[in-house]
């Protein structure tokens, strides 16, 4: 018999649900980081065994390491993986106080001289490391690296002395914008859409969706993939979609596309799930690890964006 007041469980998905079989996946392949942030997000699960979790990954520099993003490996602690944690604890309601302080220490000394943050720093040198992955003795700012880590700290109304002059440089970067990649351009959404400037925000995102659409950096048709391109540098079949740019309904990236465009690249997603449950990735595979790392990751992702139009998961 069940104990008075004890929370009630999920009711059980269909075995053949599309969220039953993700929930296999992340069983059968996960880190337990995701297998607690996907517990956490549909099986009603609390954030603090997330946060216990990430905390594996958390350096004494108060940056993060130990191959949180998949494909930089090594313990060394680098603007991407603290900007991934930034990421899960946003998504649990956690970005903030002393943990977010400590974060913020960390991007201030590895600050670039125009107040940004480079991707990778010199550091990872030694480690195994995405061949994409450039490693430079004095790396650049980075909007990459830089956008969403301010856009996430706005969302969360984090006020720090370091975002002053981050913030600036991203502002520069998005309005200087002329040709550009999907990946930057899904780092100035992130930016855009927690912007506290919100109509000069609108401006700058009403600009990069004509340039999106002009520069064909997201498949409108995906019954015609061939008929886009691949950025230069990315890896064969790297497309990107109105999803990619417009995480949920209510980004700035979602007025770039017509509800027909939007729910076209929905039923993709929908129907990119595989066999085994998991969602693909698309970009270059250079480790069994990595790759096998990174779906589960990529399949949370998924289902949080199909979830967040809308689309039935059970």
């Amino acid at each position: 018999m069940a104990e008075t007041g004890a929370s009630p469980l999920p009711p059980t998905p269909p075995a053949h649900s599309p969220l039953a079989r993700a929930e296999h996946f992340v069983w059968l392949t996960a880190r337990v980081l995701e297998q607690r942030v996907f517990a956490y997000h549909f099986l009603r699960g609390s954030a603090d065994p997330v946060e216990t979790a990430l905390d594996a990954y958390r350096n004494a520099d108060g940056g993060y390491g130990h191959a949180l993003e998949p494909d930089l490996r090594g313990p060394v602690s680098q603007p991407l993986h603290t900007g991934h944690a930034l990421r899960v604890l946003d998504a649990i309601g956690r970005c903030g106080g002393q943990r977010v302080e400590r974060v913020c220490r960390y991007l201030t000394s590895v600050t670039t001289p125009d107040g940004a943050l480079p991707a990778v720093r010199p550091s990872q040198r030694g480690y195994p490391t995405a061949p994409f992955v450039p490693i430079l003795d004095d790396p650049p700012s980075d909007l990459l690296a830089t956008g969403p880590v301010v856009g996430l700290l706005h969302r969360n109304e984090v006020w720090h002395a370091w975002l002053f002059r981050a913030t600036d440089f991203c502002w520069q970067v998005v309005e200087s914008l002329e040709r550009s990649h999907p990946y930057e351009l899904q780092a100035a959404v992130d930016f855009l859409d927690s912007a506290p400037d919100r109509p000069r925000a609108e401006a700058v995102a009403d600009r990069l969706g004509r340039l999106v659409r002009e520069q064909r950096l997201a498949v409108l048709d995906p019954d015609r993939l061939d008929g886009y391109p691949v950025a230069p540098g990315y890896g064969p079949g790297e497309h990107h979609f109105p999803y990619d740019y417009a995480r949920t309904p209510n980004s700035l990236a979602r007025a770039w596309f017509t509800d027909d465009e939007m729910s076209r690249s929905l039923d993709f997603l929908a129907g990119e799930q595989r066999e085994d449950g998991g969602w693909p990735i698309r970009w270059r595979q250079w480790a069994p690890g990595t790759a096998l790392e990174a779906r589960p990751i990529t399949t949370i992702r998924a289902l949080r964006t199909l979830s967040a139009y809308g689309r039935p998961l059970s």
